[in-house]
């Protein structure tokens, strides 16, 4: 039970839910990502195809944010869409997006904006990915095509999760599997590049008044389980800490956690039979929440704001998301009251969407089927939106039941 005298959750907090333009938008030909899924040079059990058909349908998709009583929407503009061929960006993509932005302020929704969440153009791949002579340029070109749709937004993360695109290309080079739990070290370079990147993307949307820019990232919640605590920090810093640090001055911190990860002697402690686990063998540990944002603030000096801008659990039981999310909240809800500065939580997902390779886990608070693309709202996403309009009731804040 929290205990605050003042509301924990302040007048203007952000409630809201997240999607990525490749897992819901359907048919994003030119990324990267797609040509991996079409053309087998990935190890992908499943396409994205028409994913949820939300490019078309986002009119609907937000009229359920706002009708769930939420205030927020978490989307990503799509660079190759924006900018099929380099140096030619579409001034129809750039309108489209535009639309979706006047569509969130026309509903009363704050739209919090992703300029590049884990797909890219398959022609940077082609001249050699991130890490390419001309990558980052072609970055910022990109951003500043985006920046004049930009105007009313007060949120824009640059790149999400850079900690997971570096650890990915590591993976990759081992031949690793995402479910594979062994620990490795993201890319350097990757990670450099990534870095410089954000920071040349921030320098641009400082232009835009009323912008508040950082990037997300994803907080793995290293814990010490017989690794000591040398090992642990050091796990901590090559996997969480070190893209925080390049964050420090930023506008703000997008936290992103869903369980944590046990460091043992011999490496990484998987989740085993007695653990209760998620849809994808993440181990169920809704205190990852609070353990993230309590050592996101610490890291930064508790001077930087931080926005919660995924958090949510991979299950077919809705009973069960609900049961994680009200566990999240109350570990959300004690750090706040003890002071870290958290302006919004946005749940991961809105939708049951294309989970970077498979339809099997299921995150959304709403359903989609996958021939009509008919939307249908989970009981979790009434209940979340119920929350919102009296918080300190449904967490038992201050001694309400």
């Amino acid at each position: 039970m929290v205990n605050a005298h003042a509301p924990v959750f302040p007048d203007g907090f952000l409630w809201g839910a997240s999607t990525a333009a490749h897992q819901v938008e359907g048919n994003n030909v030119g990324s990267d990502f797609w040509q991996a899924e079409n053309h087998g040079t990935g190890d992908l059990a499943d396409r994205s195809g028409d994913a949820c058909d939300s490019y078309h349908r986002w009119p609907e998709d937000l009229d359920i944010v706002r009708d769930l009583g939420l205030n927020a929407y978490r989307f990503s503009i799509e660079w190759a869409r924006v900018v099929p061929a380099p140096g030619h960006p579409s001034r129809a993509m750039l309108d489209h997006y535009r639309r979706m932005i006047e569509g969130c302020a026309e509903r009363g929704l704050t739209p919090v904006v992703t300029l590049h969440h884990f797909t890219s153009p398959a022609w940077l791949r082609a001249e050699g990915g991130w890490t390419s002579e001309a990558a980052i340029s072609h970055f910022t070109a990109y951003v500043r095509a985006v920046l004049p749709i930009l105007d009313g937004v007060p949120w824009v993360c640059t790149i999400n999760e850079p900690n997971m695109v570096a650890m990915m290309v590591t993976r990759r080079a081992n031949g690793m599997g995402h479910a594979d739990p062994s620990f490795v070290t993201p890319d350097p370079g990757m990670t450099a590049a990534l870095s410089r990147a954000h920071a040349e993307a921030r320098e641009l949307l400082a232009s835009v008044p009323g912008l508040r820019s950082g990037w997300t990232v994803a907080n793995q919640n290293v814990q010490d389980h017989g690794a000591g605590p040398d090992r642990t920090a050091e796990m901590s810093y090559l996997i969480d800490d070190q893209y925080l640090d390049v964050a420090k001055g930023d506008d703000f911190v997008g936290v992103q956690a869903y369980s944590r990860l046990r460091a043992g002697r011999q490496g990484v402690i998987a989740p085993g039979p007695a653990d209760r686990r998620t849809m994808i063998g993440w181990e169920y540990y809704p205190l990852g929440l609070e353990d993230a944002v309590r050592h996101t603030a610490a890291r930064l000096g508790g001077s930087t704001p931080l926005l919660v801008t995924e958090n949510g659990i991979a299950t077919g039981d809705d009973g069960e998301r609900i049961e994680y999310t009200r566990e999240a909240l109350t570990g959300l809800a004690r750090a706040m009251a003890d002071g870290v500065d958290v302006r919004g939580y946005l749940h991961w997902s809105l939708l049951d969407n294309y989970e970077w390779g498979s339809w099997e886990p299921t995150f959304g608070l709403v359903a989609v089927d996958r021939t009509t693309f008919r939307r249908t709202v989970k009981p979790s996403a009434r209940w979340l939106g119920q929350l919102t309009q009296s918080p300190a009731a449904a967490l038992g804040q201050g001694g309400a039941a």
